[in-house]
């Protein structure tokens, strides 16, 4: 969005207003949001607020960037090393699962959802900040693994997405549906060792 583009994103207090809006936003879900609250708990005036931020969407989408492009860095940094696909998968289905069910993860999930009807684009921008930028990482590394005939794929952005779901199987429905709130490190490692074997045993070269 142009008017995103023109924003600049630095100094202490354009960090405080990021950090300010991440707790309203996630304690009180966008609609609930003021901006009143946000610049009491960015610690600065309402008139500093607006000058980084005209629009409370386009905070929203900021707050979400930034969070998402921190938590997109790591999925993919083994794909450049002498590692196998198990080793990669294993350590970018780990990421997905953890943020996934992470506060921030659940947070944004329900947010995004609950303001569909009224913003349309709040989710599409949301899942373009974040669940896309993994993907297309997660879709490079397979190409590259193709190439090197480790894998045996043909439709990259399918087997993207169907990693990315085996990774969330079971233990994201029962958070969404508040049945868990907690998960121990066994289970995630069942969910995620289930999740390689299942997509190595389709595309294993």
């Amino acid at each position: 969005m142009n008017e995103q583009a023109s924003i600049v994103r630095t100094g202490r207090k354009f960090d405080q207003v990021l950090e300010g809006a991440r707790e309203v936003f996630m304690a009180d879900g966008f609609e609930g949001a003021s901006v009143d609250d946000i610049a009491r708990a960015a610690g600065v005036s309402k008139a500093t607020l607006y000058s980084y931020f005209p629009d409370k969407r386009l905070l929203f989408m900021e707050v979400a960037r930034n969070e998402c492009a921190r938590q997109a860095d790591a999925p993919m940094d083994l794909a450049g090393a002498c590692c196998t696909p198990r080793d990669v998968l294993c350590a970018a289905g780990r990421h997905i699962l953890s943020v996934s069910l992470s506060e921030f993860g659940l947070r944004m999930f329900r947010i995004c959802v609950a303001e569909a009807d009224r913003f349309p684009d709040l989710g599409r921008q949301f899942y373009e900040s974040g669940p896309m930028v993994v993907r297309a990482r997660l879709r490079d590394y397979l190409k590259g693994a193709a190439a090197r005939g480790e894998l045996q794929i043909e439709d990259f952005d399918l087997a993207a997405d169907q990693f990315a779901e085996l990774c969330r199987a079971d233990l994201v429905p029962r958070l969404i549906f508040n049945i868990d709130t907690e998960f121990s490190a066994e289970e995630r490692e069942r969910v995620i060792a289930g999740a390689v074997e299942l997509f190595l045993a389709r595309y294993g070269g």
